[in-house]
């Protein structure tokens, strides 16, 4: 009788996790299809040719594109030299100091805070400041989204690399500073590119840092020091207007970033199963 019941909760607990998994793919599916219904169908050469037009008027989306490009890049390039060297602080020097503690704990904070708050900060710390947008401030805000994703992975990885290499190294008189560089960094590089790629991926699509700080910009601009359009920011007007034809853009804006983002994705799990089976 006792077997019986509990094979009796273990076919309804399986059953309602089967059932909730459906229903989450079930509305994961919907919404690709919907992404990919609509936003290849606005799809064409001047998306990627032509500048964000006026309601009515055809364009397409070149310096949004830009401008996510420039401001991911710069971030990224700034981001990632921080976060690296605070992770080798970390993992190979302070590994059981205090700082290290100290530094872990506010780093697992700006994982999870939500991203309107660095956006927040930012404008707070530059735009007021300057008095006015800017895509240097938007480069900044996602620079500290960055260096959290890239600290945690790097510290991760590094932290996985066997003493005994570090000994090796040491062992036939390489200074600390050598060793780290040509063995533990070696040894660790598929998981930092990781790390990198998923910090790309998730800032990628940020929109509540760039509104506060960055804003917008219709027309081409390379300027860092005024306000530059982005790609998640654009989408979030044009989705919210009247006009169909900016509808249009917006679905197609999102299927550019969803695209990107996924490629990222596969190129980091790519790269976190080669480290695995290693």
């Amino acid at each position: 009788m006792a077997y019986a019941t509990r094979r009796l909760r273990n076919l309804v607990m399986m059953t309602l996790c089967v059932v909730s998994a459906a229903i989450g793919l079930g509305w994961l599916l919907l919404i690709l299809g919907a992404l990919l219904y609509e936003g290849f169908s606005g799809l064409s050469v001047a998306v990627f040719t032509q500048m964000t037009p006026p309601p009515g008027e055809a364009g397409g989306l070149l310096n949004a594109i830009l401008g996510s490009l420039l401001m991911t890049g710069i971030a990224v390039v700034v981001g990632t030299p921080i976060g690296v060297l605070a992770a080798t602080y970390m993992a190979e020097y302070g590994r059981h100091a205090r700082l290290t503690q100290v530094v872990r704990f506010i780093n697992d904070i700006l994982l999870s805070a939500p991203s309107i708050i660095v956006g927040l900060f930012v404008y707070e710390l530059l735009v007021r400041r300057m008095g006015h947008f800017s895509a240097i401030a938007g480069a900044v805000a996602l620079a500290v989204i960055v260096i959290p994703v890239v600290l945690r992975t790097t510290e991760d990885m590094l932290l996985l690399v066997p003493n005994a290499l570090r000994e090796a190294g040491t062992a036939i008189g390489a200074p600390r500073w050598i060793v780290i560089r040509s063995v533990a960094y070696r040894a660790a590089r598929a998981g930092m590119i990781t790390g990198v790629l998923l910090a790309v991926a998730r800032v990628s699509g940020e929109t509540a840092p760039l509104l506060f700080t960055a804003l917008s910009n219709q027309f081409w601009s390379t300027d860092l020091n005024a306000p530059m359009a982005s790609l998640p920011v654009t989408i979030f007007q044009f989705a919210l207007s009247p006009y169909e034809d900016w509808q249009a853009l917006a679905w197609t804006g999102a299927l550019i970033i969803t695209v990107a983002v996924l490629t990222l994705s596969i190129l980091a799990r790519t790269l976190g199963g080669r480290r695995e089976g290693r």
